[in-house]
């Protein structure tokens, strides 16, 4: 097949194209000689990439290496993570850190882990879970349209992970978005970990299929500096296009033993073959003078994103006689927190009519992102715009969260800053069926390393929680809900991260109600007619589902000697299990009230009385409970 090459601005010469390849050679060694020494790694997932990575790093990537955090700095990201040690030895090379540093490859006390993360300041997000890096890619790419400072972003992708369906999501939105400041290089070298890939060496299948989602397509040897010195150019000149390079490469490229050889994915070189595999690899020759990444333009003066600000927003003004479904509030509350904090993005999965974050839209196009049907896109997004200096709020119904799930695990590891708010939980949605109703979401968010999840029952507190949301660092979910319910608390109401609300209490409770969302109003009506039959319980909305008010909860535990959770989600992992952590040090009786079985289509109200989760039905239950 004819390659697909532009001729480069000016001639390559000889000198640079040796230097490349000099560099790409110590690449190699370095990754060779860093996993033997571990004892375990990919060398040969590295060795493919090799002259795709020193070309990119040592002539077109914009780098401030003594300055990782400049705003200005290109970005690159290593979506096939595996090859990690190639990563940290152009770091090395590059000057970030001494080569002997390499050395401690995948022990417990270094940063060069065997699949990057941001423990290591040259890496803003994790990979290693594939297909994700290309929607981080599209993420980062937005936010430098949005922050008007001129980086391009290039991902590498190994032709394995094209199987995943997010990479076609990243492709599709990165192509609808006119993303010309975003490069992805495919390592097509042919052999995935227990067999040969889809399609092999087939270059022309993988150029066909991201020519048909709209990208500028170019088909090289990835193992000639020339081809791509000539390619790389060509993308980042190419506009109005993202642009992919599809390299044509060998595993193991360099070792005899190794090379196209099936087997060796994930095998370090045996120290008694180590000496062999470099010698093949060639001399080290010095270069003729120091090879470095050539800074970003500008002096990093400006313009710069907004910085994060923990800007005061609009009082919420509602009214007690109202009824406002917390998904409404969330909108409104999105709304004013585009005009207190410019840093401050949305995105939506073709349900802003339904999350209600078509308020911020109206408000501030620039700054929302439409990533339509593709949860798994947005969230990767999601994470490539917090990398970028934004604070993103994403949003749909809580159940779609879930085909997500693992873009939100790679996200919390990557240390993203990044706000999840997901709509229409659990059997209260009522008609439209067990599809569509959230009831797994608050123990798959609870899992998350580092998570904070909020769980509003009114529109004062979701409004509330939203500002919380943007000043809390991290991954923060907040479960809205469908129904319109009372206002609760008066509009200069305090909520805090890790804080409950005592509604209702006496010295005469003989146990307590915890709930969250809309059963907490269940919980309120249930408290009053079990009053009117003389029987006191204490009423604790607990907004703040993880951190968790362990001292409330305590203390209650401590004076009512029952806790009763009522939650609209499966008793596996929900409010009553987080109430459960929270009394360890506490003996006390718990009883959950959850959704149990299979829910159906039907009118909210007959859902919420079917399953136990009525005023009526937490009535029966206190009363069965209580002696």
């Amino acid at each position: 097949m004819k390659k697909q090459i532009q001729a480069p601005s000016e001639a390559i010469s000889p000198a640079l194209v040796k230097s490349i390849q000099t560099v790409a050679n110590r690449l190699r060694k370095h990754s060779l000689t860093s996993t033997t020494e571990a004892g375990s790694g990919h060398p040969s997932s590295c060795c493919s990439c090799a002259e795709l990575i020193s070309t990119l790093f040592f002539r077109f990537l914009r780098y401030e290496v003594d300055n990782p955090g400049n705003p200005l700095n290109d970005r690159f990201v290593l979506s096939k993570g595996h090859a990690a040690p190639i990563l940290w030895a152009a770091w090395a090379e590059a000057g970030a850190f001494p080569v002997e540093k390499l050395q401690t490859l995948r022990k417990i006390d270094s940063d060069l882990e065997g699949h990057p993360t941001p423990r290591n300041a040259w890496t803003q997000v994790a990979t290693g879970s594939l297909g994700q890096g290309l929607s981080v890619g599209v993420g980062m790419a937005l936010g430098a349209r949005i922050n008007q400072t001129g980086n391009r972003i290039f991902v590498l992708m190994g032709d394995g992970e094209t199987a995943e369906g997010s990479v076609w999501e990243a492709a599709a939105l990165a192509a609808h978005s006119n993303l010309d400041n975003l490069v992805a290089i495919v390592d097509v070298n042919r052999l995935g970990q227990s067999q040969a890939t889809m399609y092999g060496h087939d270059l022309e299948s993988y150029r066909q299929r991201f020519a048909s989602f709209g990208w500028h397509t170019q088909v090289i040897d990835g193992h000639s500096v020339e081809e791509t010195l000539a390619a790389l150019e060509s993308a980042i000149a190419f506009q109005g296009q993202p642009s992919v390079i599809i390299a044509r490469t060998l595993k193991g490229k360099g070792v005899s033993f190794m090379e196209d050889k099936e087997g060796w994915h994930g095998k370090p070189v045996p120290a008694e073959e180590l000496e062999k595999a470099l010698q093949e690899i060639g001399e080290d020759s010095e270069l003729e003078e120091p090879f470095r990444m050539r800074p970003p333009d500008g002096n990093g003066d400006g313009p710069f994103p907004a910085a994060a600000q923990d800007a005061a927003l609009e009082a919420p003004h509602y009214s007690k006689e109202e009824k406002v479904a917390t998904r409404q509030a969330y909108g409104a509350a999105l709304a004013k927190l585009g005009a207190a904090n410019p840093a401050v993005v949305a995105l939506d999965g073709d349900t802003k009519n339904s999350t209600y974050s078509n308020k911020f839209l109206a408000e501030y196009p620039d700054r929302f992102v439409e990533c339509f049907i593709a949860e798994q896109n947005m969230v990767g997004a999601a994470v490539g715009l917090g990398a970028m200096g934004k604070i993103p709020f994403a949003s749909t119904f809580a159940c779609f969260l879930s085909r997500a799930y693992d873009q939100i695990r790679m996200a919390a590891i990557s240390q993203a800053n990044m706000k999840l708010c997901g709509s229409h939980a659990g059997i209260s949605i009522g008609q439209d069926g067990p599809s569509q109703m959230a009831l797994e979401d608050l123990a798959m968010m609870r899992a998350i390393a580092g998570s904070t999840v909020f769980y509003p029952s009114d529109a004062v507190c979701a409004e509330r929680l939203v500002a919380l949301a943007a000043q809390t660092p991290g991954i923060v979910y907040i479960r809205s809900s469908r129904p319109k319910t009372p206002i609760l608390y008066s509009n200069d109401e305090d909520f805090q991260v890790g804080g409950s609300k005592v509604l209702k209490s006496s010295d005469k409770d003989r146990a307590t109600l915890v709930a969250a969302g809309v059963t907490l109003h269940e919980a309120l009506k249930a408290s009053l007619e079990l009053e009117s039959q003389g029987l006191a319980v204490r009423v604790i909305d607990l907004y703040s589902v993880k951190p968790i008010d362990e001292e409330t909860l305590l203390k209650a535990a401590r004076e009512t000697q029952l806790l009763i959770t009522v939650e609209d989600h499966y008793s596996e992992g929900g409010l009553g299990d987080a109430v459960l952590g929270a009394l360890a040090s506490q003996p006390c009786r718990l009883h959950k009230i959850a959704v149990e079985g299979l829910p159906r289509s039907g009118e909210s109200a007959q859902l919420m009385d079917a399953f136990g989760l009525s005023a009526k039905s937490i009535v029966k239950k206190v009363k069965e409970l209580v002696r």
